[in-house]
């Protein structure tokens, strides 16, 4: 059954009185100011509809955006459809044993897999209306602690699947493991077959902080990733580990190795603060990455901490 919010109800009601308007001023002979202010109406709609780039056009800035939900952001806003971005990529639904899903807390699970409900939860109904959220990769369990992360691989398997049981009524168009990797980590292998637990399509993303080079690192993936799982690449640029051209050499590396359906890149839009933390890339900063990364789909990271309305308008006013 489909659930209609409050909000949804009030804007139809609106839409539906605004029609009758338009109707009953089609049966008016149209004065010669009323065609004057229907020509206007109409190119303005002509206007904006054009110069909002859609996630195949060539002007599209990138095609998704990256949620980093925790329980002081559940509630993502933001114009990100106005750089053509149409997916959603949400880092978790679950982090150090609090999930953001209702219906996943229970306790006939082992104490060591339980997860508790955050006492915050999003308004998935809302966000899979919006334009930027029309195809949703649903993150699994993580921690916020890598270290951590890869220690309990298995654990977060098994609360992986409650997640996949307790699904958000979005359009989900994957899943993502968010136990990061990179070619420093030795038992990076072990998360092979604990990978075929988990439901498809199916991601994981990938950086190198190291610079050993793209290719590399992609014979170092295909030795023990399994072939079904697709790869986000972290470009690196957000904390200087290289530059945009280098960052697409990696994926135009990772591509040739895996196969260009399985890799897609994450732009940082953040750089180092200074006196510690992080702040967001300006456009300037930021531009060159997505103009580097042209032919991959390429996800803002992560959309509500760094990329505001007026970086938006600045990309928008940048020459693609």
């Amino acid at each position: 059954m489909t659930h209609i919010s409050k909000h949804s109800i009030e804007r139809m009601a609106a839409q539906v009185a605004q029609a009758a308007q338009v109707t009953q001023a089609a049966q008016e002979p149209p004065s010669p100011r009323r065609r004057a202010l229907l020509a206007a109406g109409l190119s303005a709609a002509l206007t904006a509809a054009c110069s909002t780039p859609r996630a195949g056009d060539a002007a599209a800035w990138a095609q998704g955006v990256v949620w980093q939900l925790d329980e002081d952001h559940v509630d993502p806003r933001g114009d990100w459809q106005a750089l053509g971005v149409t997916d959603l990529l949400v880092q978790w639904t679950a982090v150090d044993d609090i999930s953001f899903l209702p219906g996943t807390a229970t306790q006939q699970e082992p104490s060591s897999v339980r997860l508790q409900t955050s006492s915050h939860l999003p308004d998935w109904t809302r966000i899979a209306q919006e334009p930027w959220a029309r195809n949703v990769i649903v993150g699994l369990a993580g921690r916020f602690d890598e270290t951590g992360a890869r220690a309990q691989m298995a654990r977060l398997v098994e609360q992986s699947k409650r997640l996949v049981a307790a699904r958000p009524p979005v359009h989900v168009d994957g899943y993502y493991f968010p136990v990061e990797v990179d070619p420093t980590w030795q038992g990076a292998a072990r998360l092979a077959p604990l990978l075929g637990a988990l439901p498809r399509p199916l991601w994981i993303s990938v950086y190198d902080n190291s610079n050993i080079g793209g290719a590399t690192l992609a014979a170092w993936l295909d030795g023990w990733l399994p072939h079904d799982v697709g790869v986000f690449l972290q470009d690196g640029c957000g904390v200087y580990a290289r530059g945009p051209a280098a960052a697409r050499e990696y994926a135009d590396a990772l591509a040739a190795r895996l196969g260009k359906a399985r890799v897609r890149v994450i732009a940082e839009a953040f750089r180092p603060a200074v006196g510690g933390g992080f702040r967001a890339a300006s456009a300037a900063e930021l531009a060159p990455q997505l103009r580097a990364y042209r032919g991959y789909r390429t996800y803002l990271f992560d959309g509500p901490h760094y990329v505001s309305a007026q970086l938006v308008q600045e990309l928008r006013g940048m020459a693609g």
